[in-house]
């Protein structure tokens, strides 16, 4: 019975246990309740992190082989397209 009148008394944004009223609380409560926000925070992403499965060295250098090697080609291929259409382009206008 009196958690239902606790209950009603939050709807109304009324007072419901000791302390400052909650005009007075909300603006006070900000900097603690963002503090442990932001630990909480830390926590979770610390927990999360012990579940990634890193990939090992040998891993990593292959990878990084392939996206380099990626990136000289098609940028080959981007600067052949950007001669091509350049010539195209400059005969068009040519004329």
């Amino acid at each position: 019975m009196a958690v239902a009148a606790e209950a009603r008394k939050m709807e109304k944004g009324e007072q419901v246990s000791g302390g400052p009223p909650t005009w007075v609380a909300g603006p006070l409560g900000w900097g603690p309740r963002k503090f442990q926000e932001l630990k909480t925070f830390f926590v979770e992403v610390r927990s999360e992190l012990k579940k990634v499965t890193w990939p090992s060295r040998k891993e990593v250098y292959s990878t990084t082989l392939v996206v380099i090697a990626t990136s000289i080609l098609f940028g080959f291929y981007l600067w052949g397209l950007d001669l091509a259409f350049s010539r195209v382009m400059s005969l068009v206008l040519a004329r």
